[in-house]
């Protein structure tokens, strides 16, 4: 048998010095190519078209080699003549920096530091000299092990449960912070688990075998009140279960942890404690109501999210608090703006209860200045120099309303993180945080050039705020694997924060690792009430059917809806979304006007934006000018009908399986999004969707059998792939119904809101474990973070001018 040798793994500049041996001249050529578009950068797809550009026969002498290996892993080019960097990314969350001299063909290996600084030079030129301040957070996490394997990422929770409890749990004695963390459980002062009978680990142990001794005498479905005055006199209170059976079971897990501690056992358990009584969701920007927002101004998904995840939230709170034997009201506080002039919605009023819950309200309160209150609406770019004095009223409010601490609070989207993170840091609580929407992924380079973005986004203080979130929480979910990492060749949301610069402000050598045990995804779904197949007769909406047929058939031209349909018949292809950028309505309107086959097969609808109003946000107003624009370039009318923003959720349900019955499909054409509710709700109505290939739909559709992905900057080819889906469903109905029914699957095995709910609080029992045992609440970090959100954080809010008020 042959000898196996193990042989020494190259470097990233040695593989690339053997190719350029190789392959000088074709390399060059390429090179010389990229240098020749001058100072500035090239992102992924545009490295790859340049590769894709030169002649074919130098395309096949390179296709193998290390060369096109590490171009087509590189994320981006940095070009200033003579030299060219590249950022290459082997796999998600893994890094490696080179610059290749193309005229005198030399490698060189760069740090970070060393590529931001080269970076640096696109704007600052050779100014950016002088001393930079220079953010790491890689120092305060060196001497705590994270995984290295990509399928690792999003399983923080598992990593976290086998290392620490295999660190903490060598010995008996060792699980003495167990029993501390037991004895402090209480609820308005009175004791949970254990009194002060029990004082160390052995009397635990013997009161838990006669606690178990005794259970096992008792009928299973004995309830806990009679055996409540035995068990307390011996050092055991409520929250062991309500029934004989419940208790023994709870009884015997923490028996097997302190005779053989294994991470499944401890999962368990930890999710059986109570420690989720009261929760804090926060949610400062846009318009946060329950009826008559969808589509204002920064209202959409987030809403929605939020409003299901508290149903489901207070449901499982109130089957474990059932299940755990206790007589207590649990409580969840929805916190966002209070707007004193949002006519027609209840933005005004403080308190509100959510629809379908018992325990659980939206308060409100409002953004504060010296001058008094802030009436008007303000841009979630603009609400940074509110914040501070936000948490200080938000805490006062919380107190005044649960008359005591929350026991979790969760922050949403980058306003509501950092207040999240202020009032966890002032309370100790345990945080969360739930991103949506990192926008530094959304709008490219905007970090390189912020200075060029600063009056309209103040993205400064968004991503500063950003960073200081996601380091100070202490877990972190997301909807997908997509938004912590990306994928081959897409950045992740949280991955492009691990590196990056803000000339002459601060750059960031290891802001945030994607490997860290902090992070784990938690998919969302749809509101099953709402959201259902379109084949549920019995279920079905029908008396909105004329309201539907009217906004979608009208012959009326209005604020409501614009342009008309001619063919009924045609099947529709649907989209709804905010009106903004990103969401990338004015370029699906744009492949479908050039599309002269696809204007054939399908009539276009899209819902989004309010003509009914005028417009404060300027994205919006800009996309409302565009699509005016398309729709008279390309003569739509007639195909393609333009719907104001539908503010009725209920209705929007059977909007959905209304397109179904058309044999239509549903588009979600963003150029980037972080989860696609949307894509949920349209598939768990059994409505064929396509949508962006960039972020979470990536994960949610399996393409070509339960949906369809799409790339956003490759309109044209999107467009085919439509009509490639309607020709092959004129020719054979059934096809459609395989890709609905894909898309049903899917959502059933992956995305509903009990599992979220199940996991979520399953989680914060054990962070909250981790976070009181063990050193995971580094102090070191806290501090650094403070001096950074004091000195640079809020000089930068300040510096955002205050809303003019009418």
């Amino acid at each position: 048998m042959a000898e196996r040798v193990i042989t020494r793994v190259h470097s990233l500049r040695e593989r690339l010095d053997e190719t350029l041996t190789a392959h000088r001249n074709e390399i060059l050529a390429l090179l010389s190519r990229i240098e020749g578009k001058g100072k500035g950068i090239l992102q992924h797809h545009q490295i790859v078209l340049e590769f894709e550009a030169i002649p074919e026969e130098n395309r096949k002498k390179l296709a193998d080699g290390a060369f096109s290996e590490i171009l087509r892993a590189s994320q981006e080019a940095i070009v200033l003549p003579p030299w060219v960097a590249l950022a290459v990314r082997p796999r998600p969350g893994v890094w490696e920096y080179i610059r290749v001299n193309v005229h005198a063909l030399v490698v060189e290996e760069l740090t970070v530091a060393e590529y931001l600084h080269f970076k640096e030079e696109l704007v600052d030129g050779s100014a950016n000299g002088n001393f930079v301040l220079e953010l790491d957070f890689e120092p305060f996490n060196a001497s705590f092990p994270r995984p290295t394997l990509s399928k690792s990422i999003g399983n923080g929770v598992e990593f976290l449960n086998r290392h620490l409890s295999a660190k903490l749990f060598h010995d008996k004695e060792s699980m003495h912070p167990l029993l501390e963390f037991l004895k402090v459980h209480c609820h308005k002062g009175k004791n949970m688990m254990l009194n002060d009978k029990i004082q160390n680990l052995n009397s635990l142990q013997h009161v838990l075998r006669k606690a178990e001794e005794y259970l096992g005498t008792l009928p299973a479905e004995t309830q806990y009140a009679e055996f409540e005055h035995k068990f307390q006199e011996i050092g055991l209170e409520r929250g062991w279960g309500n029934t004989a059976e419940r208790v023994l079971e709870m009884i015997q897990l923490l028996l097997d942890l302190l005779e053989a501690p294994d991470p499944c056992t401890l999962e368990k358990f930890l999710g059986r404690i109570p420690m989720v009584l009261n929760v804090v969701i926060l949610t400062p920007h846009g318009y946060f109501a329950q009826d008559n927002v969808l589509g204002y101004p920064d209202t959409g998904g987030q809403v929605v999210y939020i409003l299901d995840q508290v149903r489901a939230l207070e449901n499982e709170m109130l089957h474990r608090i059932k299940h755990q034997g206790l007589n207590i009201t649990p409580r969840i506080l929805i916190i966002t703006r209070l707007l004193p002039d949002a006519v027609g919605t209840t933005c005004g009023q403080r308190l509100e209860k959510v629809y379908g819950t018992e325990y659980s309200d939206i308060l409100r309160v409002p953004f504060r200045t010296e001058k008094g209150i802030v009436r008007r609406w303000i841009s979630r770019f603009e609400v940074w120099p509110y914040l501070e004095t936000y948490t200080e009223d938000v805490a006062h409010e919380i107190s005044k309303e649960l008359q005591g601490k929350p026991d979790l609070i969760i922050g949403n989207y980058s306003d509501g993180n950092i207040v999240a993170s202020l009032l966890a840091h002032k309370l100790g609580v345990t945080q969360c945080t739930i991103a949506h929407a990192l926008e530094k992924t959304k709008y490219p380079d905007s970090d390189i050039y912020w200075k060029k973005l600063e009056d309209k986004y103040h993205f400064s203080c968004q991503f500063t705020a950003d960073l200081i979130a996601m380091n100070h929480t202490d877990f972190i979910i997301t909807s997908t694997f997509q938004e912590i990492a990306g994928s081959k060749d897409t950045v992740g949301q949280y991955e492009s924060h691990t590196a990056f610069t803000l000339p002459g402000l601060y750059r960031v050598v290891h802001g945030i690792d994607v490997f860290d045990p902090k992070f784990n995804i938690v998919s969302p779904g749809a509101d099953m009430s709402i959201y259902f197949p379109y084949t549920e007769e019995n279920r079905r909406l029908k008396h909105f059917h004329s309201e539907i047929e009217d906004l979608l058939y009208s012959k009326v031209e209005n604020e409501e809806h614009l342009c008309v349909l001619n063919d009924l018949n045609k099947p529709i292809l649907f989209t709804m979304a905010r009106l903004d950028r990103v969401k990338n309505l004015s370029g699906l309107v744009e492949w479908y006007g050039k599309n002269a086959k696809l204007r054939e097969l399908v009539n276009l609808v899209v819902v989004g934006g309010d003509r009914r109003k005028e417009s404060k946000d300027l994205e919006e107003k800009a996309e409302m000018k565009k699509m005016f624009e398309l729709i008279e370039k390309y003569k739509l009318n007639g195909q393609f009908r333009w719907i104001s923003s539908q503010m009725n959720r209920v209705r929007n349900g059977e909007l959905y399986r209304y397109i179904c019955d058309t044999k239509g499909a549903f588009v979600q054409p963003a150029l980037y999004e972080a989860f696609g509710l949307t894509v949920v709700e349209a598939m768990t109505c059994g409505l064929p969707t396509f949508a962006t290939c960039n972020g979470g739909p990536a994960e949610i559709i399996v393409h070509g059998k339960s949906g369809f992905n799409i790339d956003p900057y490759h309109g044209d080819q999107a467009a085919e792939i439509l009509v490639d889906f309607f020709e092959k469903c004129k020719t054979d109905p059934s096809h459609w119904t395989k890709i609905s029914e894909g898309g049903l699957k899917r959502i059933e095995e992956k995305y509903t809101w009990q599992i979220y709910s199940e996991r979520l609080l399953t989680l914060t029992g054990v962070y909250g474990f981790w976070k009181h045992v063990s050193n995971l609440d580094h102090r070191e970090s806290r501090r650094y973070l403070e001096m950074f959100y004091a000195l640079k954080y809020r000089k930068l809010a300040e510096s955002v001018p205050l809303a003019i008020e009418d």
